[in-house]
């Protein structure tokens, strides 16, 4: 069910909501926390579809608010049932000075006593923490792969941490590390002595697994662009040199990598780039602070060294 509420007030939406709960039997008391969505028009509605997704794992209240020019108005929008997933979505569309303060915007519509995420999912603020939206956050999402140079946005991501603060670049390292991992787990058990990591020149995640790779192996780690005619998405390998050759995880195309290793037959993995619903579904299980991005991308960020660019 949609309600459309134009030209209208926080106040009159709150109302909405708790006639909604009272005639449709829709109720918040099984909603675990608040997902606030700060988003352009252009993007808003694929967030809105992977956080309605989401809220099958993490049923919650979802807000999301878009702001745009014009005379002062307040536009709203409240969705539940079929159309919203297991949450209750409400849309804000605040133009002119109606969307000066969006704390306020969003501060009458809190679930009582439940966390609070912000995510951005496009253009974020300079500093999140900091921010309006941020400041009332227990959690904050960005997403570096967003912005059109990778290495500004992530040494400022760097500068401005706070913890509570996260970004989906990290969440689709998941799986390569968990990959990494389990083969070093294997025999034989040698030390790795250097690795290189290869991936597109807009993907951020293949810094961030670099910066990871040498943080956790402390070994020189190499990173590198590749030819955006070759692979123009996400990481493409790595490679982590041993005393009895090299392991590599390589993506011949982007659902699937092979794993080889001396000695042994190649292995080929199922592993697709995540989707923008198991990233934030993924951010959505941990409401503390994560502390290895926080370690990565203040400390393993900063002493990595510059990217190479592949021919």
């Amino acid at each position: 069910m949609i309600i459309d509420i134009p030209d209208t007030t926080i106040s009159q939406v709150a109302k909405q909501l708790v006639k909604v709960r009272e005639e449709g039997g829709a109720v918040a008391l099984g909603r675990v926390l608040t997902l606030i969505i700060a988003a352009r028009n252009g993007v808003a509605e694929e967030a809105i579809e992977a956080a309605n997704d989401a809220s099958r794992e993490h049923p919650m209240r979802v807000i999301v608010l878009t702001v745009g020019e014009g005379e002062a108005r307040l536009d709203a929008q409240i969705r539940v049932g079929g159309d919203a997933g297991a949450s209750e979505v409400v849309v804000l569309r605040a133009f002119g000075d109606a969307a000066s303060n969006a704390e306020s915007l969003v501060t009458g519509l809190l679930l009582p006593d439940a966390p609070v995420v912000a995510w951005w999912p496009d253009e974020a603020p300079l500093d999140a923490a900091d921010s309006p939206l941020g400041r009332i956050a227990q959690r904050r999402i960005t997403d570096a792969a967003t912005s059109p140079d990778v290495r500004d946005r992530l040494s400022l991501l760097s500068r401005t941490h706070a913890p509570g603060d996260t970004d989906l670049a990290w969440t689709r390292l998941t799986h390569w590390r968990e990959q990494l991992a389990a083969v070093l787990d294997q025999p034989p058990f040698e030390d790795v002595t250097s690795a290189e990591v290869r991936g597109a020149a807009a993907s951020p995640s293949t810094a961030l697994l670099a910066a990871w790779l040498q943080m956790a192996l402390d070994v020189p780690v190499t990173w590198s662009y590749e030819n955006p005619s070759e692979w123009e998405e996400g990481i493409k390998s790595v490679r982590l040199t041993r005393a009895s050759g090299d392991i590599l995880l390589e993506r011949p195309s982007p659902s699937v990598a092979v794993l080889t290793q001396p000695g042994q037959p190649d292995h080929e993995l199922h592993l697709p780039r995540r989707t923008l619903r198991e990233c934030l579904a993924e951010e959505l299980r941990r409401l503390d602070a994560d502390l290895l991005y926080g370690r990565v991308i203040t400390e393993g960020w900063s002493h990595l060294g510059p990217p190479e660019q592949r021919a």
